[in-house]
């Protein structure tokens, strides 16, 4: 892996564990949690329909499972393994046992999230950081379990991102902000100055003056105590001491009207001269004391506070949106990115979802990697880069993880059956399942149209080198048991035998607009990724994302 300009298709796990020690200085993730309404909105942004049964199909994404299980009993060993203290690793059994007990949707998802970010540890380099964008629902059980993995003293910041200007709630606060938790990886850390623009309210209150120059406050030129040398001295008939104060020339202000001058031999009355020369000392028109002008313009602005109420959320009209219901805006990575990063480090995004932190990364010089587990999104990602930032593919940056062979797609099944699933259904323009057990024999589902409303072909996919007619007979099963689909599509890696065939074909035919539809149709991954059949179906749905310049078809 070259560390840089990577897009890749995958678990994030897998593709972390290959990554090495200290390989990114930059973590940021915006991890799913209710997936069952993140998807659901994305679909139905896709279809422009609300697509069945698609709640259901992420609505036990968090469940605990026999996988989950597994993982659970051998977390205290790969947390040690990862050099967490045995006060956690005690402390994650007893809350282990508690959440099972209460909130087990709950667990499921932090065994996913912990285990994730133990290699989130791994690949982070000591001067590095790491951002956590999440929402109250888990925030503060993520917080716990970082402070373990990367210590509660390099906990930094509790961000809030007020993200909506209004959200109805009838009986408690209208909830409008996430939470961004900011830890590091140590206490040599990267950090840089960054600045937001004033508020105008600001400006109006504080700087009331104006000329030709822009507007300014004033400010005294005199500071407390009385002092016998050259700063105790009368300026232009002006005596400091009258008023039990004396000079205090401003130092950045002389600097930047005279940056060329050698100024440290004037005495204080010169350089309140020079000062005034370059127009910044106000004359009251009643009494006699001067005092500086201090202009807006000569300070960056405010340093980014720990509430952003400046960055507000996309607009549903923005030219930037791509269809995500959860999208960030960039300029809230960028913000991140400047503050925690220099030029030429590498960001890593682990679910980067339509992009936003690799546009930010790319629009500020520095490095990035990004995956997801979804191909919707490598493939939209993909289209952004190369049209809207005009990159080239293998030039500036390389997009790895999805299946152009029939030897990548047995190396993909190999490594990472369900990712292999997932590609597959997609690959075809289905919509793949979430559930990682008791999926009842559906791995994904097709939508088209017919005029009693939305119809579907289930999916099921195999991919081991050996199938049998016995698959065809139990997908059979599935199809006289869901009433709403019409028909089922066999994905495998190896083609469909006669005797599966002779199989499928009881199953029968469904007609629909004077056309006849094998009931159960047979795909494999060569005839999928040469092109050379599809499913034969009604008129799908329409599976396109729109970036606001042109269609990025599924």
């Amino acid at each position: 892996m070259s560390r840089k300009n990577e897009l890749w298709y995958g678990d994030n796990l897998t593709i972390m564990q290959g990554m090495g020690m200290h390989a990114v200085d930059l973590i940021y993730l915006d991890p799913p949690f209710n997936s069952k309404q993140n998807y659901n909105l994305l679909y139905k942004t896709m279809t422009g329909k609300p697509v069945p049964e698609q709640v259901e199909a992420f609505c036990d994404t968090w469940e605990m499972d026999a996988q989950k299980e597994a993982i659970a009993r051998s977390m205290p060993v790969l947390m040690r393994e990862h050099g967490i203290d045995d006060y956690y690793v005690d402390f994650w059994r007893l809350w282990m046992q508690a959440l099972r007990n209460t909130q087990p949707h709950l667990l499921a998802y932090l065994i996913f999230m912990v285990q994730r970010l133990l290699y989130m540890k791994s690949i982070l380099r000591p001067t590095g950081s790491i951002y956590l964008h999440c929402d109250p629902t888990a925030s503060h059980y993520i917080k716990v379990m970082m402070d373990g993995i990367f210590g509660h003293g390099n906990f930094r910041n509790e961000i809030v991102w007020k993200r909506t200007g209004s959200h109805g709630g009838s009986k408690r606060w209208g909830p409008v902000h996430d939470t961004i938790l900011f830890y590091t990886a140590s206490d040599k850390y990267t950090w840089n100055r960054v600045f937001q623009d004033y508020d105008p309210k600001y400006l109006a209150d504080f700087y009331r003056f104006e000329d030709a120059r822009g507007r300014y406050r004033l400010v005294t030129l005199t500071g407390a105590g009385i002092r016998t040398g050259d700063s105790g001295k009368p300026w232009r008939g002006v005596d400091p001491t009258d008023s039990g104060r004396h000079w205090a020339v401003p130092k950045s202000a002389l600097e930047g009207a005279y940056p060329d001058r050698d100024l440290s031999d004037l005495t204080t009355q010169q350089k309140l001269d020079l000062l005034d020369e370059a127009g910044l000392v106000y004359w009251p028109t009643r009494g006699t004391v001067p005092q500086q002008k201090r202009y807006s313009d000569e300070n960056p602005g405010v340093g980014i506070q720990d509430i952003i109420t400046d960055i507000g959320p996309l607009s549903s009209h923005s030219k930037d949106r791509l269809g995500y219901p959860t999208q960030k805006p960039v300029a809230l990575l960028k913000r991140i990115i400047e503050a925690s990063t220099n030029k030429g480090d590498i960001v890593f995004d682990p679910f980067c979802g339509c992009g936003t932190t690799i546009y930010a990364a790319e629009e500020t010089g520095r490095k990035w990697i990004g995956c997801d587990i979804a191909i919707l999104s490598v493939k939209l990602v993909r289209e952004v880069l190369t049209e809207r930032y005009r990159l080239v593919e293998g030039a500036h940056f390389t997009v790895d993880g999805i299946p152009t062979s029939v030897d990548g797609a047995q190396e993909l099944f190999n490594k990472d059956p369900s990712t292999f699933q997932n590609w597959f259904v997609e690959r075809v323009g289905g919509f793949p399942m979430q559930r990682k057990s008791a999926d009842r024999g559906i791995d994904g589902r097709i939508y088209f149209e017919t005029r009693d409303g939305l119809r579907e072909m289930m999916i099921q996919v195999k991919g081991g080198k050996h199938v049998r007619p016995t698959d065809v007979r139990d997908l059979r099963g599935v199809l006289e048991r869901e009433t709403n689909a019409e028909m089922a599509g066999f994905l495998s890696m190896v083609p469909a035998s006669k005797a599966m065939r002779d199989e499928a074909a009881t199953a029968g035919m469904f007609e629909y607009g004077g056309v006849q539809y094998p009931r159960i149709q047979f795909l494999t991954v060569a005839e999928v990724l040469e092109e050379k059949r599809e499913f034969h179906m009604p008129t799908r749905v329409n599976t396109k994302l729109t970036t606001g310049q042109q269609s990025l078809a599924l």
